[in-house]
């Protein structure tokens, strides 16, 4: 087999493991458990601790000390065991303590995913940047298809999506052993805590702009995950209405939530002319306004005559996910300095994907608790809620922060 399809296999099982649990856990403790939806917070809280923590630490093992491909391997089948672990809990508590285990274990395999390929590609005299994205649209692929199978065979609101996860984290472990060795490279290097945790681009933080983009990185971030943790949740609710019960929405909420990452591979491909033409202080602001759709749209539809305001909801993700990351990701390559490029992009995915998500799961937990009564939940204003704060975020960002738009700004992106 080619190098280029076996790494097509491994970022397909890499994200399939995700797919098969991210978007319906959530339903699965607010449904079948009846967790408060603090608790159901609580346990999404681990994926922001884990962000935080573990990608520095694996990262520093596999620079240093193991092979890169042998330690996303031992993650896997370390996280098959949290996750067949996650499957037997019944209790606020535990599934805490699993999911801990559970996004500790996998949460680093991400950029040893990617670590893996680059190096793979490189040793084979093949340019990352031309041969990884079409290799990486493939583990978008996986996670739909892992979304699909779960509601297939009907886990969408069972413990099976936990153990069907298991299965493919066990077989990706495996695999990753199979790849070609990537060894360490930087055995001889000293690294601070502050390096491995991306914290020497703090720096940056001293000018006002930086400081203000990772304000505003922060605070959208809180809202980064929010759907994928409630929609089922929310979509099967419906159940309880007679003339929603039998929709192909409600009976496949799974399948209408993965849309969503559909969305994704498609405004990927427009990224570059998006920020070519309008730059990437508007592409952000695109992406902002989207996530008031991407709120508002969910709050003012339903899986029946209202069904098309669910499914534009679930397209326009692709522009308010995409646009975000890959445009912010973007500035810090043109802003920081060359020397802490490398530390500001991990001090961006820390604030966004750790800090920002931990805070929307605790926050988006607590209002659910306030607005459900007698169990039953107000889901309209849930949506309308951040919407709103979408809004007011969209706003401040449009006035407050300032950025000259360079069409040269495009012609380092990665998609």
């Amino acid at each position: 087999m080619g190098i280029k399809f076996r790494l097509t296999v491994l970022n397909f099982l890499q994200f399939f493991i995700w797919g098969s649990y991210l978007t319906s856990l959530g339903g699965y403790m607010f449904v079948t458990l009846k967790f408060q939806g603090s608790d159901i917070g609580n346990a999404f809280l681990t994926l922001g601790i884990a962000s935080i923590i573990m990608p520095g630490v694996l990262g520093l093992l596999a620079d240093k000390y193991v092979n890169a491909e042998k330690l996303q391997g031992i993650c896997h089948i370390l996280g098959a065991a949290a996750l067949f672990y996650a499957s037997k809990v019944d209790s606020p508590s535990g599934m805490f303590l699993a999911m801990l285990f559970v996004c500790m274990a996998y949460m680093p395999t991400i950029s040893l995913n990617n670590t893996v390929s680059y190096s793979v590609l490189k040793s084979n005299k093949l340019d990352p940047q031309k041969s990884f994205p079409p290799i990486r649209v493939w583990g978008t692929v996986g996670f739909i298809a892992a979304q699909w199978l779960t509601d297939f065979f009907g886990w969408t609101l069972t413990s099976n999506q936990l153990i069907f996860a298991a299965g493919a984290s066990l077989v990706t472990g495996f695999y990753c052993f199979t790849i070609p060795p990537n060894k360490p490279q930087n055995t001889n290097s000293k690294n601070s805590i502050k390096s491995i945790f991306g914290l020497d681009a703090l720096v940056l933080l001293k000018e006002k702009r930086m400081a203000m983009f990772f304000g505003f990185s922060l605070l959208l971030g809180a809202a980064l995950q929010v759907t994928n943790q409630w929609g089922v949740a929310f979509i099967d609710s419906f159940k309880s209405f007679p003339e929603y019960a039998d929709t192909w929405g409600v009976r496949h909420s799974n399948i209408l939530i993965s849309i969503s990452q559909i969305s994704e591979t498609a405004f990927i491909i427009t990224i570059p002319f998006f920020l070519r033409k309008f730059g990437i202080k508007k592409v952000m602001l695109m992406s902002m306004l989207a996530w008031v759709l991407r709120f508002g749209l969910f709050g003012f539809g339903d899986p029946g005559s209202g069904v098309t305001f669910l499914v534009l909801s679930m397209i326009i993700y692709g522009m308010a996910f995409d646009f975000f990351n890959i445009s912010g990701s973007l500035y810090i390559e043109n802003e920081a300095d060359s020397k802490l490029r490398g530390s500001a992009q991990g001090l961006f995915m820390m604030v966004t994907n750790g800090i920002g998500a931990m805070i929307g799961s605790f926050a988006s937990g607590r209002i659910l608790d306030a607005l459900t009564i007698d169990g039953k939940t107000d889901w309209s204003s849930f949506w309308y809620i951040f919407a709103l704060y979408a809004l007011i975020i969209s706003i401040l960002f449009g006035f407050m922060f300032k950025y000259k738009h360079n069409s040269n700004d495009v012609a380092n992106v990665s998609h």
